[in-house]
Formats: structure tokens, C-alpha cells, sequence
């Protein structure tokens, strides 16, 4: 092939999709990629349809104020489940579950996948993130396969919660403005038509590539089979994105419920991004949404002159831990908040909040002591509503993989799948 053809290649998946360059290749050889992928045709059901969101703070909670010692459904009241007292019966509290890594700040972004991203080169799924598996299979049923948000600000460069199969980081909407544009904020007339037919050339062009591509395969070797599979699953990822694309194009977004707020802080917007991710559910823009609380959550706003990450290091000392506590307690309120909006939304015959998993936790067991095991974990919803404190073996032959959870929410979701990341089963 012409060293013209593979540049072309090169900034085609890169005006798409970030960059995705070809990998150098012993054998220049490529194994054909599916050109069919299928997008239904009709919109979604809405009404009823199941729905996944998952909320992760990066620095984690007190252990010691958030694990209640009794389990089943008369469990205590500690002070970081206090906040969610109004909400006990639609929820199940955890411990015992991670995903047996080690890595602390730098092990945080496995929260929802269980894979380490250095370590994700070889698996079949990568470091795929469950809300990502999830969006793969029904994302096009609606105008958002999946909503990700989050700050690109604080430790480590900013929100890593969510990672596409071919390992890419999913960048997060950033705040209230921005997000409120996305769900509401609709394109003229003639801004749709220039999306249309940019979505038309762009797949004109995607589909060359696989045309080419194909003539490659005939001359495969296994020494370069996993780095095609891998360039040409990130290509499948483009063209699911680029179908979705052009079918929401020319359809104009919900009306606005009230004016686009403005990003003021995280602390202060952090009511913002629940109720509008609420309506986006609501509106059936997306069934798959994410919000980390990360680095850029700023104690000041909330009357405490500290770092949240110098606050997360506290050295047993009381007086940090009861800021943190102050920090975390409000994180709680607002997530029980959440839930109660979800719940007093009408959904068909049920409540949003029967239709939609809402998991609250952290990647971070102890901040204190950079511990990425016995994570916090909340699951409400979705049919998991039972009031209860579970407790599973943390170690031994008994461990149960966070995983295991994942793949029972993936099932109820409609997901026909016995694993996901690092499971041994499913959670029962």
C-alpha cells in the first residue's frame, strides 16, 4: 500500500475520533472490520427502560463514619449514611468489594472497571468501564449513548472515571453550562443540515478505510494480529458514534425546563449536575450517565480553608477528619437528594428510580493510607432497593470482585453476559 493511502488513514481517525494512528507494522496487515454494526431504527423505548448512573468521588470516604458494624436491614445509622436516611429502603450499602489492585490515586480510575490501564493492553475489553460496556449495547437507542461528567482539573490531570474497549479516556463535560448546551440547546435549521451531510462525508471517508483495510487482511501474521484488533476495534468505535450522530443530527433537543445555568464551583454546581442529569434520564437523552467528584471539589466553598487532597492524607489527626467528614457528608446529602428527584419522577407505570441503578462509591478505600481496597459502595434502585447492609469475605477463597456487582447490573440491564473487568461470577 502507498505511504499516501496509510496518511490519509491516519487524519481521517483523527479528525473523527481523537487520534487513532495506525500502528507500525511489521507485516502491514489488518484484519477487515465489521461494516454492519446495527443501529435500530425506531427511538427509544423510554418509558420503563432500564438505566444505569455511576457517581465516584476520587479521594474516598472515613471508613470509620461510613461502615455500619450490623448487617441486613438494621444496620446504624453512621454519620455518612445518616445523609441518605430518608432514602434507606431504596438502597444496599457494601463492604468487602474492590478489585484487589494496589496504586492509590494512580489506581482510582479502575473504579468502574477493575483493570488497571497499563495492564489492559492484552484483554479483549481492554480497561473498558462498565457504563461504557453498557452504552456500547443500547447507546443508540438514544441521542446520548452515554452522558460522562466530571472536572479536568485537580490530581492527575483531571476526570478518569469513564474508558472506552480500545483504552481511551471518555472526557468529561465539565459543568452545568456546558452540559445544560448539550441537553438542551438545539442547532438551527441550518446548522443541522451542515451536520448531516459532514455525518455523510465523514462515513464516505470511514468506510473507504475499511475498504482498504480489508485488502490488508489477506496477508495477516499473529505477530501483529492484537495491534490491529485493537486499531480496528477503535475504528468500530468511531463508526458506532458516527451513526449516532448522524441519526440525532436534524432531531431538535428537549425544551429547556428553566435558563442554562452558569459554572460558578464544583462544590456549588454540584446540585446543578444531579438535576440535570436527572432530566436527561427523564427526557430519555441517555439511560447511561457518570459523575466523578474529583480534585477540583474545593473545600473553601464549603468554609474550610484546606486542599481536599492534603485533607484526604489526615493522619488519624481529628480535627482533619472532621472536615472531611463536613466534605463528605454534604457529597452524601446530595446524592440522597438525587435520589429523591429520580424517585419523584413519574416513569410509565414506576418511578424513574425503579428504572435506574444509581451506584455511589469511590476507587479509593483510604486516602489516608493510599488503599484502593474495601471500597464504599452504594447501590440504589433499580431493583436493589432492599435497605440492607451486605458484607462479603474480603479475602481468602470467599473474596467477592467488585466485578461480580458489575455483572449482575449489566444483566438486569439486558445484557446477555456471564463476565465483565476481573469477575468470578455474578453477585448473589
Amino acid at each position: 500500500m502507498k505511504k499516501h493511502s496509510i496518511e490519509r488513514r491516519r487524519f481521517v481517525l483523527r479528525s473523527l475520533a481523537g487520534s487513532f494512528a495506525l500502528p507500525a507494522l511489521p507485516s502491514m496487515i489488518a484484519r477487515a472490520a465489521d461494516p454492519n454494526t446495527p443501529v435500530r431504527a425506531d427511538r427509544g423505548a423510554g418509558d420503563g427502560a432500564r438505566r444505569f448512573v455511576a457517581v465516584g468521588n476520587l479521594l474516598g470516604f472515613q471508613q470509620k463514619h461510613f461502615f455500619p458494624e450490623t448487617t441486613g436491614k438494621g444496620f446504624e445509622e453512621t454519620p455518612l449514611l445518616k445523609p441518605l436516611a430518608e432514602n434507606r429502603q431504596r438502597l444496599n450499602v457494601y463492604r468487602g468489594l474492590d478489585h484487589g489492585l494496589r496504586g492509590g490515586h494512580f489506581a482510582v480510575h479502575t473504579f468502574l472497571s477493575g483493570v488497571l490501564h497499563h495492564e489492559s493492553k492484552k484483554r479483549p475489553d481492554g480497561n473498558v468501564t462498565i457504563d461504557q460496556f453498557i452504552a456500547d449495547a443500547i447507546g443508540p437507542e438514544t441521542r446520548f449513548p452515554s452522558l460522562t461528567v466530571g472536572s479536568e482539573g485537580g490530581i492527575h490531570g483531571g476526570c478518569q472515571m469513564s474508558w472506552t474497549k480500545s483504552g481511551v479516556r471518555v472526557p468529561p463535560i465539565t459543568g452545568p453550562a456546558e452540559l445544560f448546551e448539550r441537553l438542551f440547546v438545539s442547532d438551527s435549521p441550518e446548522r443541522r443540515a451542515q451536520k448531516v451531510r459532514a455525518g455523510a462525508l465523514q462515513a464516505s471517508i470511514l468506510d473507504s478505510v475499511v475498504e482498504e483495510a480489508g485488502t490488508l487482511a489477506r496477508r495477516v501474521n499473529q505477530e501483529d494480529k492484537d495491534k490491529l484488533d485493537e486499531y480496528f476495534s477503535s475504528i468500530r468505535d468511531v463508526e458506532k458514534r458516527l451513526q449516532a450522530r448522524q441519526r440525532w443530527a436534524d432531531q431538535p433537543e428537549p425544551e429547556p425546563p428553566f435558563e442554562k445555568p452558569a459554572d460558578t464551583n464544583t462544590v456549588d454546581d454540584l446540585p446543578v449536575l444531579y438535576e440535570l442529569i436527572a432530566l436527561a434520564l427523564q427526557t430519555d437523552s441517555t439511560r447511561v450517565a457518570t459523575l466523578e467528584i474529583g480534585g477540583s471539589f474545593l473545600p473553601q466553598n464549603l468554609g474550610i480553608d484546606k486542599s481536599y487532597h492534603s485533607l484526604s492524607h489526615h493522619g488519624n489527626d481529628e480535627k482533619t477528619i472532621a472536615h472531611l467528614v463536613t466534605l463528605e457528608t454534604y457529597q452524601l446529602e446530595q446524592f440522597n437528594k438525587f435520589l429523591s428527584r429520580l424517585a419523584s419522577m413519574q416513569d410509565g407505570q414506576q418511578t424513574l428510580l425503579d428504572s435506574t441503578a444509581v451506584l455511589f462509591g469511590s476507587g479509593m478505600g483510604n486516602g489516608s493510607s493510599h488503599t484502593n481496597t474495601d471500597l464504599p459502595i452504594v447501590l440504589a434502585g433499580g431493583g436493589y432497593g432492599r435497605g440492607e447492609f451486605k458484607r462479603v469475605p474480603d479475602k481468602g477463597v470467599g473474596k467477592v470482585p467488585l466485578c461480580n456487582l458489575y455483572v449482575d447490573i449489566a444483566q438486569r440491564m439486558g445484557l446477555q453476559i456471564d463476565a465483565f473487568g476481573t469477575s468470578t461470577g455474578t453477585f448473589s
